[in-house]
């Protein structure tokens, strides 16, 4: 009977060690994927260690054999714009990847504005009705905070239709539809984003540790999953139970938060980087947009350093070069302000600005506009991914068209007056709704701020002042959460906030 029991076993570790050797990918690859157009796709997977693999796509055949570790690697040559194909990948076992692509991939990376989905936008079930586009495929990768780099998620390519499209960001969806529309390419997006996240949880820890602007950050974070445990998390859990039964009763009060566990959750340090991030980095894709910095609102110093960080590690991490990386500045929030402010998010938006001229191939969406004050999820997501594919449109597609919004360039004092230039002027500066200029402060040189009168000189120039300043020294523009404004450039893209005042602080 031992005899019997113990082949029995051997039998078994000998399935599950062939089981094990089966050639296998990363769901980032399947059937109905998008591969990057003109460029030497990256391809991996597992096999058995020395194994050799076979990726074969329309005419090309590509061999490499897995590492001691049981990986393999290689690059497909560059295709042009077209499809579907088939691509197998052949060892011991052998994958079919059915209806394959070759287009253009963006990833739409950020948190919960990212996130947000088609069916919750404005029109949202117009949206879903008219959502059958075969040429659009979707991917969403799930929210796994960890430690620990994953090489894999669970999820899965699917063609863009009323039925796939509603839970799919909708910045990144309305953004994609709008390059599908106008270059007739196959788009692929891959949804990776995670509400309420925290820029530090999308950066690898040694690349965080080296920026040296959010050590305190790192600390508090290591100290708050240190100490919580299981038994302690359940508690929390049940306490959240509790509480929840009793406001499901009267339904009075704020709702109650479900517990964050600080060891998983989306504001640990590299938690999404490794979960997240790291099972697609290498993808062969065409660029990336972001939504992101709410959670980061009052750090908005560190973020100066970490965002351009971040991104230049998502380039590094890819090897694919600079590709671009256009994100949508804060929109405006809560109350309105009736005097002048310290300004909040306003410090958020400005080290958002200041990255494009950190690192070329970037491009920044205004929508100071298009906030609502009740909600911090604006409902217009239509037009901020309008504003936001401008740039790709321009940049990478060859259409004549503006994509930057005005930003200031430069200032001359003379007497009690501010002569104010600015850049990424296309149609001429234009106010809005009233003739009356909205949004400017002007400040002596005690920095008490006041509301300022301003009127347009030019195409490219504004002349700000006040009775009640004599001698002016700075000059702020929409300088609060939520500012009142109305500056344009007359093709409808809203002049960026701006301070002269220290500018770097």
């Amino acid at each position: 009977m031992k005899q019997k029991t113990a082949k029995i076993l051997i039998l078994s570790l000998c399935t599950s060690a062939i089981s094990m050797a089966e050639v296998s990918m990363p769901n980032i690859f399947g059937s109905h994927m998008v591969l990057q157009r003109e460029l030497a796709n990256p391809v991996w997977g597992k096999a058995d260690p020395g194994e050799s693999v076979t990726v074969k796509i329309g005419d090309q055949s590509h061999a490499t054999k897995a590492d001691a570790d049981g990986k393999w690697k290689l690059k497909l040559e560059p295709m042009e714009a077209g499809g579907p194909y088939e691509m197998t990948v052949s060892g011991s076992n052998t994958l079919s990847f059915e209806d394959v692509q070759i287009g253009d991939v963006w990833f739409c990376s950020g948190q919960s504005n990212m996130e947000f989905a088609v069916k919750n936008t404005y029109n949202g079930e117009v949206e879903v009705a008219s959502a059958t586009n075969p040429k659009i495929r979707l991917i969403t990768v799930p929210r796994v905070g960890t430690q620990e780099p994953k090489d894999n998620f669970n999820g899965r390519w699917a063609v863009c239709s009323p039925q796939t499209v509603g839970d799919f960001s909708a910045v990144g969806y309305f953004f994609g539809r709008r390059i599908q529309e106008a270059t007739g390419v196959p788009i692929g997006l891959v949804d990776n984003s995670w509400g309420g996240s925290a820029i530090e949880a999308w950066i690898d820890r040694d690349t965080l540790k080296a920026t040296g602007v959010c050590d305190d950050y790192i600390g508090n974070s290591d100290k708050a999953c240190a100490e919580m445990t299981d038994e302690i998390y359940a508690q929390r859990k049940a306490e959240y139970n509790a509480k929840m039964e009793e406001w499901n009763k009267t339904k009075k009060g704020s709702k109650p938060r479900w517990p964050s566990d600080p060891r998983y959750n989306q504001h640990r340090p590299a938690n999404i980087f490794n979960g997240v991030l790291n099972p697609t980095i290498g993808y062969g894709l065409k660029g990336i947009i972001w939504y992101q910095g709410e959670a980061n609102s009052s750090r908005a110093k560190a973020y100066q350093t970490l965002f351009p960080t971040m991104i230049q590690m998502m380039r590094d991490d890819w090897g694919q070069g600079d590709f671009p990386f256009y994100w949508v500045q804060l929109a405006d929030f809560t109350k309105e302000q009736t005097e002048p402010s310290e300004g909040g998010w306003a410090g958020l938006r400005e080290a958002q600005t200041m990255t494009l001229d950190a690192l070329l191939m970037t491009g920044e969406a205004v929508i100071i506009d298009l906030g609502e004050g009740r909600d911090i999820h604006p409902r217009d997501k239509q037009t901020v991914a309008n504003r936001l594919v401008r740039h790709a449109l321009a940049n990478d597609y060859g259409f004549d068209m503006a994509a930057a919004s005005p930003r200031f360039d430069g200032m001359n004092i003379e007497g009690n007056k501010v002569s104010l230039k600015f850049k990424n002027i296309d149609k001429g500066l234009y106010s809005f709704d009233t003739t009356k200029i909205e949004g400017f402060a002007i400040a002596g040189a005690d920095k008490e701020f006041v509301w300022a009168d301003a009127k347009i000189t030019g195409k490219d120039t504004l002349e700000v002042s006040s009775e009640a300043v004599a001698e002016p020294v700075a000059v702020r523009y929409g300088w609060a959460t939520n500012p009142v404004v109305n500056l344009y450039d007359r093709n409808g893209l809203p002049v960026t906030p701006f301070r002269t005042d220290n500018g770097s602080e």
